[in-house]
């Protein structure tokens, strides 16, 4: 497979993806496969898995945008919310011309990915949360603190004295030292985000995006009220078990949630599993996909659902 990197306007404003392309397909269009990375990241933070898959192969169409203000994406302003950037990953593939996919989100993501599959069921096939946003209030005391006032002064003060630079450079210092190997994958993901930031356009949506899912006391927005109507839907979760971002109990509880759910711990690893293990992650996401059936759900479906637990 190839991977490429493409761009597309939607509403004015440019929307960056990678698309890897399958060597072969069994006739017929081949199965979509998105996948959403997290606060402050791009479509890099998948390379690992792509490289996994270009060496073994994948019959899928993987795709890898990039949200509004991340990555090569414009930074426009205004809506960061995950309603958003659910709508704009709809926008994506309706302008490709994919109706239906597997939807893979990486914490922030995971919370994109959650609620894009509420807002557009009929789009979902299957569900991949990795170590997801929005499934309780723990996270990080680093993003709590970006969500208070003030943050929007103090953040572009440390970008333009190049304290925020030199600490992402300190990060990739210490991902080389032998006493950090065990977290050298997380180090280098995180300085990679960290970077990202020293670009103002980048920066202003991070602080927009943090106060609309994160605040002091933490996660303040929740799926989990919603999980029930994923009945149906193939989901697997994945998460890190050394996780420092977002507590992998979060993942036990999500297992509870969605009794359907393919729960996989990868024991070794950090807030960025699909980094960690790479080789495994796309083995895990081949063997869910062949496994399970597309689910083939739309929002009359849901209706009942509401209305009985509403009862």
């Amino acid at each position: 497979m190839t991977a490429t990197r493409r761009t597309r306007t939607l509403h004015g404003a440019r929307m960056s993806y990678v698309e890897a392309c399958p060597d072969t397909t069994h006739g017929g269009d081949p199965e979509v496969v998105v996948l959403v990375h997290g606060i402050a990241g791009s479509a890099e933070t998948w390379t690992p898995v792509l490289r996994s898959f270009e060496r073994t192969g994948c019959d899928r169409l993987l795709l890898a945008p990039e949200l509004l203000g991340h990555g090569e994406s414009a930074g426009v302003g205004g809506d960061y919310s995950l309603g958003a950037y659910a709508n704009g990953l709809r926008d994506l593939l309706a302008v490709l011309g994919h109706r239906r996919v597997t939807v893979v989100g990486h914490s922030l993501g995971g919370g994109v990915a959650m609620q894009f599959a509420y807002q557009f069921p009929e789009m979902c096939s299957r569900l991949v949360l990795v170590s997801s946003g929005g499934l309780g209030r723990g996270v990080s005391p680093l993003l709590r603190l970006a969500s208070l006032p003030g943050s929007e002064w103090v953040l572009p003060a440390l970008a333009s004295s190049g304290l925020l630079g030199l600490g992402a450079r300190g990060l990739q210092l210490a991902a080389a030292l032998p006493a950090f190997t065990a977290q050298s994958v997380s180090l280098r993901e995180t300085a990679r985000h960290a970077a990202s930031l020293t670009e103002r356009a980048r920066l202003d949506a991070f602080v927009d995006t943090v106060r609309a899912v994160i605040g002091p006391g933490g996660q303040r927005v929740t799926g989990t009220d919603r999980l029930y109507l994923t009945e149906g839907l193939p989901t697997m979760v994945v998460w890190g078990a050394r996780d420092p971002v977002i507590p992998v109990g979060h993942a036990r509880r999500a297992e509870t949630l969605i009794p359907h759910a393919r729960l996989e711990l990868f024991e070794k690893a950090g807030h960025f599993p699909h980094c960690d293990e790479p080789d495994r992650f796309a083995a895990l996401l081949t063997a869910f996909c062949d496994a399970t059936t597309p689910a083939d759900l739309d929002a009359a479906s849901l209706g009942p659902r509401v209305a009985a637990r509403g009862a």
